[in-house]
């Protein structure tokens, strides 16, 4: 893994300085600990952590994301896409990256022989229509008026699904080598995927498992749609969950998609 960041010339002298007589395994900053710099924090603040600072940091970069992303018009399969995105910037910013998986090569070439199916599909009911259509114009009779309608209704239908399956295999490609599920979980306020959900009519179920439902009930009966993080008063609630089950999480959400 490599990246590359700008930062001022004070940090980069001491980097530098911190690098001295160190191997590639030692560790860069080998006087701090994890109770050191949460002693320092809470000096400056009482009740600050590493943890809090870090969920806080995750949660307002979500809630300025999907602010500013989220399309009232969008479908739902759009809104989602939306929200992906928004919590991908979250995924960076916690430096959430993990290998592909496995099964995303099948996967997708599953998905793209939908789409393709699809569209075949779309073109045979295009020219239904046209036909139906050419039917409907020539006699002007009740029955070809019905059947014409009812093949546009069957055409539109495709259409969407086609849409539907576009912004399923985008989401997926963007989103490849980034684990949503690790920020999602860990280091964001639940309250703020509920109210957005019930802000913009998303089922909640598109946002989280079974599980994880179970996990969050209390930000679900506790959220309402016009709740927003900058204007809570309270404090941000943090439930331990499970870090290993977070990529099969995210499968399990792909998975419950494709249903």
């Amino acid at each position: 893994y490599t990246n590359k960041v700008s930062v001022e010339p004070r940090v980069y002298k001491n980097l530098k300085l911190f690098m001295e007589n160190k191997n590639g395994d030692d560790e860069l900053f080998d006087r701090l600990s994890t109770a050191g710099l949460n002693q320092y924090l809470s000096e400056l603040m009482e009740g600050l952590t590493a943890k809090v600072f870090r969920t806080y940091n995750a949660s307002k970069t979500l809630q300025d994301e999907l602010d500013s992303l989220t399309d009232p018009n969008a479908s739902i399969p759009e809104k989602m896409l939306a929200y992906n995105r928004a919590n991908r910037q979250v995924a960076l910013l916690c430096n959430h990256q993990r290998s592909v998986p496995k099964t995303f090569e099948k996967s997708m070439g599953t998905l793209k022989a939908k789409i393709d199916a699809k569209k075949s599909e779309i073109d045979e009911q295009k020219n239904e229509y046209k036909r139906a259509k050419t039917e409907y114009k020539n006699s002007k009779s009740q029955s070809s008026q019905k059947k014409m309608e009812q093949i546009e209704k069957k055409l539109q239908r495709s259409e969407d699904a086609l849409k539907k399956l576009e912004v399923q295999a985008l989401d997926r490609e963007e989103n490849k080598d980034i684990a949503l599920g690790t920020s999602k979980l860990n280091y964001l306020d639940p309250r703020i995927s509920v109210a957005w959900c019930k802000k913009w009519e998303v089922p909640i179920e598109k946002m989280y498992s079974k599980t994880q439902r179970d996990k969050f009930r209390w930000a679900i009966d506790m959220a309402t749609a016009d709740y927003h993080f900058y204007n809570y008063e309270g404090e941000i609630v943090l439930r331990n969950v499970d870090e290993t089950n977070n990529d099969e999480d995210d499968e399990e959400q792909l998975n419950s998609d494709d249903e």
